[in-house]
Parts: structure tokens; C-alpha cells; sequence
């Protein structure tokens, strides 16, 4: 392999300046650095990684942990996240905290013991030993998909948070249900004291006040975002003496278990109970019925939580904040509405407003007696 040293003698120019170009420590004359640059391509000379980081003390490398082996959700913003990291020059160092407060902390130490520049973390329903950690050490930090209660000294966040609106869309999946006539829509929660899961649930409270709908709170179940989880959930619902009409669940697992209970009672989608969900994942069009779903911009979360990172690195006195990107209604057809026609090549399936004009069939259950809950 070829060393600095043969870099140097091929450039004619000394060691020195060969690691000055190699990582950017002093100003080296644009025809000097020219020819490092040609030296390092024609020997094929591979910069050792370790030996800069000592001379430079960065590792150029941003830890990441989510849990994205469990969740296919977590793999699309690793993706993003992958993606921007390489763009701007940066390695990755991948941990799964398994959304447990233990883990979570010891995968967070690990990853700042490797010496990562800063972290993008998703964090679990607990946090509060995360929190601990990274304020202590100050730990370059975004929370990513779930935001944490950190104000800081100024009554702010104490930590820059990147996550996708959770409660106007969830509200939108209700209204649209309701437009179509149903009047018991139930919702599969997630795992409480997650960000995601308040905002979707107050998501369906607006979705359900604005439609002119009570509350039930037999028809809010948590399915903690797993797929068993889920599953579990929509069968106790399934034996409510009322059976909802009408289903949303709130994120892609959930929504695979909750298709598991329907087939396990022999109920068909939406002919027996209309189905819409949070989350948007590759198969979901290829079900049949197709499943209506509210698309989170998952690679474009995991970019821009790289970017802010890298603001942070830069500017690391500046004020935390946290930004939402918006979502899309994804109109299909597990609804209750007719199928629309085909989109054509790159565009996404048509998107219709929360009250059709034109309702397609939906399931109706009979309105509750006076007085009765509904």
C-alpha cells in the first residue's frame, strides 16, 4: 500500500504539506494541492482514518441510533440519513436501542466512547437517563421522529428535534372517515409517552370534535407500535358489544397486526370495518383493498436531521429548535371510496379532500339511541 511518504516524494513536496491537504489543517497554493491530489490518484494512497483523526481531532463520523432492525419506518430515515452523512463527507455509526431507556443509554455511551462528532437519536418513551447523559457531556445531539420534554435555562428545548406533523394528519384520516358516514371510528394508538403517540391521539380527539363526533374512550386502545401489539388491540375492539365501523391506526406496524384481527374474525376491508393508517410503506398499495395512509417524508426526516447536526457542529452556541416537515394524504381505496384511476408514471396516487363531494360506499352502523354512548 502506498504510504504519505510516496505521496510526498511523487508530488515533490514534503510529508508535511501531503497532511496539511489530506486534512485541511493549513492553506496549501491550489497548484501544490493539485499535485497531492494527482500523487494520491495515481498511487491509489488511502488516507489511515485513526492517524487523522489525531492530527485533527475529528472523527468526521455522526452516531446514529433508532430502531431500525424492528421498525421499517426507522430503515427509509436511516436511508436519508445514510445519504446526506456520505454527501457531506461524513461515516456513520449505526446502534439499535430496541425503544428500551436501558439499552438505549449504554448503545448511547458506546457510540460517544467511539468518539462520534454528534449523535441523531430516536428516543424511547423514557429518556430521561439519555437526556442525562448527553447533557452532561454535551453531546452534539438531534432527536429525530419523537420529541423529548428538554427545556432548557431559557424555557426552550434544550436539544435540536427533527420529526414529521403527527396531529393534523391524524385529525385528516377522521375527518375523511367521517364524511363518509361512519360515526364509531376507533383508533390503535401507540406506545404511550412517545411524542408520536400524544399528537396522533389528539390528532383523532380534533378529527372526531371537528366532525361533530363524541369521545369514546372504548375506542382508543394502545397498540405500543408493535405488530402484536396491534393485533391484540383491534381484537378487543372487535368484541365491544358496538363494533367501530371505521379504523385508523397509527403506524405500520400496527397496521399489519390490526389486518391480522380482521382476518382472524373473517372481516373484510372496508366491506365489514374501513381502514386507514399512519405511515405509507412500500407494500401498502399492493394490498387489496389499498390501503388509504398518511405518508411521512421519512428519507427527507433523516436528511434534514443530518443538516441540522452539521449546523449545530458549526454554530454550537446557537438557539435549539425543532422543525416539522408536513405529510401527504395518500388516497386509496381500504376507505370505503371507489378506486381512482391509475396514476400515471411518477406521480402519486390522487388526493382527495377530507369531505368528498362524492361519497363512495362506506360501512354505516346504525346511529346510538338518545342518551346511549356511541
Amino acid at each position: 500500500m502506498a504510504t504519505m511518504a510516496d505521496v510526498a516524494r511523487s508530488a515533490g513536496v514534503s510529508v508535511a504539506t501531503v497532511s496539511h491537504v489530506l486534512n485541511d489543517t493549513r492553506p496549501v497554493l491550489p497548484h501544490t494541492r493539485q499535485a497531492v491530489l494527482d500523487a494520491v490518484e495515481e498511487l491509489g494512497y488511502t488516507p489511515n482514518t485513526l492517524a487523522r483523526s489525531l492530527v485533527t481531532s475529528r472523527t468526521r463520523s455522526i452516531g446514529l441510533a433508532v430502531s431500525a432492525i424492528s421498525n421499517p419506518y426507522f430503515t427509509e430515515i436511516l436511508q436519508g440519513v445514510e445519504a446526506a452523512a456520505l454527501e457531506h463527507g461524513y461515516s456513520l455509526l449505526i446502534a439499535d436501542p430496541h425503544d428500551d431507556p436501558q439499552h438505549e443509554r449504554k448503545v448511547v455511551q458506546l457510540l460517544h466512547e467511539r468518539r462520534v462528532e454528534g449523535m441523531i437519536v430516536a428516543p424511547s418513551a423514557q429518556p430521561r437517563e439519555l437526556l442525562a447523559y448527553l447533557g452532561r457531556h454535551q453531546v452534539p445531539a438531534v432527536f429525530l421522529d419523537r420529541l423529548v420534554d428538554a427545556p432548557g435555562d431559557g424555557g426552550g428545548p434544550r436539544f435540536d428535534q427533527v420529526c414529521a406533523e403527527s396531529t393534523e394528519p391524524t385529525a385528516r384520516l377522521v375527518t375523511h372517515l367521517a364524511g363518509l358516514g361512519h360515526r364509531r371510528i376507533a383508533l390503535v394508538a401507540g406506545r404511550p409517552g412517545l411524542s408520536t403517540t400524544s399528537e396522533r391521539i389528539t390528532g383523532y380527539r380534533h378529527g372526531l370534535a371537528a366532525s361533530g363526533l363524541p369521545f369514546d374512550e372504548r375506542l382508543l386502545v394502545h397498540g405500543y407500535s408493535e405488530s402484536t401489539g396491534g393485533e391484540r388491540a383491534t381484537a378487543g375492539l372487535l368484541s365491544l358489544g358496538s363494533r367501530p365501523t371505521a379504523l385508523v391506526t397509527a403506524n405500520n406496524a400496527m397496521t399489519i397486526g390490526a389486518l391480522r384481527a380482521l382476518r382472524a374474525e373473517g372481516l373484510s376491508v372496508p366491506g365489514d370495518i374501513a381502514l386507514c393508517c399512519f405511515d405509507d410503506f412500500a407494500w401498502a398499495d399492493l394490498f387489496s383493498p389499498r390501503l388509504t395512509a398518511i405518508a411521512q417524508p421519512s428519507r427527507d426526516i433523516g436528511a434534514r436531521a443530518v443538516q441540522v447536526l452539521l449546523d449545530r457542529l458549526d454554530a454550537p452556541e446557537r438557539p435549539a429548535r425543532t422543525e416539522r416537515l408536513p405529510c401527504a394524504f395518500v388516497h386509496r381505496t381500504s376507505c370505503g371510496c371507489p378506486d381512482d384511476p391509475q396514476p400515471g408514471p411518477g406521480e402519486r396516487p390522487q388526493q382527495q379532500p377530507e369531505r368528498p363531494d362524492r361519497p363512495g360506499r362506506a360501512m354505516h352502523s346504525e346511529r346510538p339511541p338518545k342518551g346511549s354512548s356511541s
